[in-house]
């Protein structure tokens, strides 16, 4: 299967993906120099617990917030959750905050109309997906959603404006989000317990496919929406 349209277009994936890689190490190694007292879970987690259910309540709004406003991307946050938490404790927070912000961004859709919308979102994403959530059906929107790098946020608003069902909106995102949530709450975990290179894999496998889901976005959605119409159902 070819993954990138062009010549030019791979080059750019490369160099993006390359560059994401670097700005994480020299992140970390940053972090490393001016803020070492992260780097020891144990320390960290008894500064956490001093804020009590604060705490978790912090990071879930935050993760609300990403979907919402979108100034990071979600798996960071989850990323953190991981370190902070623990997997189980980690996942549970970073995916309560997501679907919450899910359903708000939905909501404010339903309510407020088309006319909010288009000032929030972009004009090209607007462009580009308006109709999808209505031609994919259900099993479309898990499939996109389950993609890292695709604009699953502004899929949240743009839903809002079809005749889809809140409930059955969020089973879908629920569905679809989770996975990839579950693999960084995961990695953030394994490197709060100093197993760094199999946190780091994680981590670079979700950023490479993030990339490529980015980069092939439009062909994405072609493809989803084209099994979509040869499905049975």
């Amino acid at each position: 299967m070819q993954v990138f349209s062009s010549a030019d277009a791979r080059k750019r994936g490369v160099f993006v993906t390359v560059l994401l890689l670097a700005a994480f190490v020299l992140l970390y190694l940053l972090l490393r120099r001016y803020v070492p007292f992260i780097f020891h879970p144990d320390e960290l987690r008894t500064w956490i617990d001093q804020f009590g259910v604060l705490a978790p309540a912090a990071f879930m709004f935050v993760q609300i917030g990403q979907v919402v406003v979108a100034p990071v991307p979600g798996q960071v946050v989850a990323l953190v959750a991981g370190y902070l938490f623990g997997s189980v404790a980690g996942t549970v927070y970073s995916i309560t905050g997501v679907l919450i912000g899910s359903a708000i961004a939905f909501l404010f859709a339903d309510r407020y109309g088309r006319t909010f919308v288009e000032d929030i979102l972009h004009e090209d994403v607007v462009a580009r997906f308006d109709d999808f959530v209505d031609r994919v059906g259900f099993p479309g929107l898990v499939a996109f959603v389950l993609i890292p790098g695709l604009p699953d946020d502004a899929i949240c608003f743009l839903a809002g404006l079809t005749k889809w069902q809140l409930r059955t909106f969020m089973v879908a995102i629920t569905v679809g989000r989770l996975p990839a949530y579950v693999l960084t709450v995961y990695a953030g975990g394994e490197l709060a317990s100093g197993e760094f290179t199999e946190g780091m894999v994680i981590i670079g496998t979700v950023i490479v496919a993030s990339a490529v889901g980015y980069y092939k976005r439009e062909a994405i959605r072609d493809l989803v929406g084209s099994l979509r119409e040869r499905a049975p159902f």
